[in-house]
């Protein structure tokens, strides 16, 4: 039988189950992936589950968000990062390194692994022709401990490459384009798989840009094949010796289909404020903006900067324009300042930062109140830039240098110069030291967490209870992101590997009484239901998305449709999320409406849809919940790591 790529990746890595659409599937993981704000709670958690070591193949933390130090919070974190690493056996990449994605990409990336991380746009790491995924931080611990990761066998949608992008267009103007056709919902419950003679003008780094976004589109993953072009990034990195080739085979089938024509495409933006809101430059073109900001895991390549380089030599940002420049990792600043490209940046203008996620996470770069911004991250959440009414668009590199000469958003191709095509370089060799290897297991057993009274210990999460009886505590629309639920940025994200607190800010985009209410006047944990609308759960995979709504209380939320990590994170935190069989009981609900669910464990063994009485059971309401047995489970032991212990002690 002929395969696609992604579903002989699978078939290779396969624990359980088989390549059915839908059906559970579990698979053994090679490498695991952490960045620090997450990394945090994952450290706290494999000291929960008594884990003495990790058992995968390669563990790396990276310390790329949580960079600004205002005070000794973030420092804090990093240094109990740094002895988790050294306890249980993990790489530990330092402050400044680069962004998780790409310093993954050039360090460890091998075609054909699977790799599981705390971050959802470790996708991105299917531009080496791995199978990526972005998980909660506790399924990252658990594929830390050896466990498999489980999930749905998505459909494969196969999406053919065919010319070869215009001058002044790039890989970000392909994933816009794919947002534009199909929105943020688009690839739920898929894995996108690129192929094609179009590939043959893609790089390695334009790939990833590719790959990154897809989680914006809600794909479980996309995946790319390894060919020449992954050849020559690894040669360029220093580690060829990892490459070999991996395709579909010829005559396989996709679930479902798609086709581009990279000659057709045209430079496009996201305006404000979500990736899915795509129109091509030109539309928006001469509207005034106050930042150009270039960088991120989503643009993260030697050519996304050096391309801006050369559009901005020899000429000046605009004087109300703060055109940033974010270098992702250590390794392309150092190519940059080598050949010549940083010091045209910075003539232009440019203010530069260190490497890292910064502004892309508010992690400083804040735009000015009511001012647009032009960034090539891969969100633009309200407040996620770390002003609360911002105003962010999604654009390319050559779209963002443009719009910085002229001080409004400016299609590139009319800027009248020549475009320059970067060809990637052999990179700089880079600082070894900078990524710090495991001790032994004997060294390992003689470090102790270095805790700090920020860095608490998990709190016990109880069972569900038998039956449910909640009111609606909160009501919320459509496409609420992880970002609304837990927001970043330098105030809030130094806390989060500390619940209590972090607890304090859960909801506070949408409605900061939402903590003193689940309190009920300081009573902590007071049982309570959330309804949402469409997508719940967006975005980011910050499991204490999940974790501190149920610390306050939260046991079930019913909403229309979820994010897929979002969803998973509060199955494994003993949240119960239902979807409306009928959506429109969603206009029914009102605040303070009871939501009752006799003898839970019976009502979610009895097959996917369960009945739910409202207003005193005077209503009724069909849900659904489409939990695998093991979910439910898990469910029912009030969450994985109660789930974990039990199965430890038996």
């Amino acid at each position: 039988m002929a395969l696609n790529l992604t579903q002989k990746l699978v078939q290779a890595h396969l624990t359980e189950g088989d390549l059915t659409p839908g059906g559970d599937i579990a698979l053994r993981i090679d490498q695991t992936l952490l960045q620090d704000v997450l990394g945090g709670l994952v450290m706290l958690e494999l000291e929960a589950m008594g884990v003495e070591r990790v058992k995968v193949g390669l563990a790396a933390q990276y310390i790329d968000h949580n960079l600004v130090q205002n005070d000794h919070l973030n420092a804090d974190e990093h240094m109990f990062l740094r002895s988790a690493c050294r306890r249980f056996g993990v790489w530990y990449s330092r402050p400044g390194n680069g962004i998780s994605h790409p310093v993954h990409m050039q360090s460890f990336g091998k075609p054909g692994q699977t790799l599981v991380g705390s971050d959802s746009h470790t996708p991105a790491a299917g531009s080496l022709g791995m199978l990526a995924f972005g998980a909660g931080g506790v399924e990252v611990a658990l594929a830390m401990a050896g466990q498999p990761l489980n999930l749905r066998m998505p459909r494969v949608w196969g999406v053919r490459l065919t010319g070869r992008l215009p001058d002044w267009v790039s890989a970000k103007d392909v994933i816009l384009t794919m947002l534009a056709r199909h929105g943020v919902e688009g690839g739920f419950g898929r894995i996108i798989e690129y192929y094609g003679p179009g590939l043959d003008g893609l790089t390695a780094m334009d790939r990833h840009v590719i790959a990154n976004m897809g989680a914006e589109m809600g794909a479980t993953t996309s995946v790319f094949p390894s060919d020449a072009s992954t050849k020559a990034f690894l040669d360029g990195v220093g580690r060829g010796e990892d490459w070999i080739p991996l395709g579909a085979d010829a005559g396989c089938t996709y679930d479902d289909h798609e086709e581009i024509d990279l000659s057709t495409v045209v430079p496009m933006i996201a305006k404000p404020s979500s990736p899915g809101n795509v129109v091509p430059v030109s539309e928006v073109a001469g509207t005034e903006i106050y930042q150009s900001y270039i960088g991120s895991s989503a643009n993260p390549g030697f050519r996304d900067f050096a391309v801006a380089a050369a559009i901005v030599k020899g000429a000046q940002a605009h004087d109300r324009v703060s055109f940033d420049i974010n270098p992702s990792t250590r390794v392309v600043l150092e190519t940059l300042i080598r050949d010549g490209q940083l010091s045209d940046l910075i003539h232009a203008g440019a203010r530069v930062h260190q490497a890292g996620c910064n502004g892309c996470i508010g992690m400083g770069q804040a735009p000015a109140t009511g001012r647009n911004s032009l960034r090539t991250v891969p969100r633009n959440f309200p407040g996620r830039s770390g002003t609360r009414e911002d105003s962010v668009f999604l654009c390319s590199p050559e779209t963002a240098a443009a719009s910085a000469l002229t001080g409004v958003i400016t299609d590139p191709r009319t800027l009248g110069m020549p475009y320059l095509r970067v060809e990637p370089p052999r990179m700089v060799a880079g600082n070894a030291a900078m990524l710090v290897a495991p001790l032994s297991e004997a060294e390992a057993r003689e470090v102790a967490l270095e805790k700090s009274a920020n860095i608490t210990t998990l709190p016990e999460l109880g069972k569900l209870g038998a039956s449910i009886r909640v009111p609606v505590l909160l009501k919320i629309g459509d496409d609420i992101s992880t970002d609304d639920i837990m927001p970043a940025g330098a105030r809030v994200m130094p806390y989060w590997s500390n619940i209590p607190r972090t607890s304090d800010f859960t909801f506070e985009p949408i409605d900061d009484t939402y903590p003193k209410r689940a309190r009920q006047g300081g009573r902590e944990r007071a049982g309570h239901a959330i309804v949402g609308g469409l997508n719940y759960g967006q975005g980011s995979s910050r499991e204490n998305a999940a974790l501190a709504p149920r610390y306050l209380g939260l046991e079930t939320v019913l909403a229309k449709s979820f994010a897929r990590i979002h969803w998973q994170n509060l199955v494994n935190f003993g949240v119960l999320p239902l979807t409306f069989v009928d959506p429109a009981d969603y206009d029914r609900l009102e605040l303070g409406d009871v939501i009752e669910i006799a003898d839970v464990a019976a009502a979610l063994s009895g097959g996917s849809e369960i009945d739910a009485g409202v207003r005193g059971g005077r209503e009724r309401i069909r849900l659904r919940h489409d939990l695998s047995p093991r979910q439910v489970e898990v469910l029912l032991a009030g969450g994985v790591i109660n789930w974990v212990r039990a199965r430890i002690a038996a």
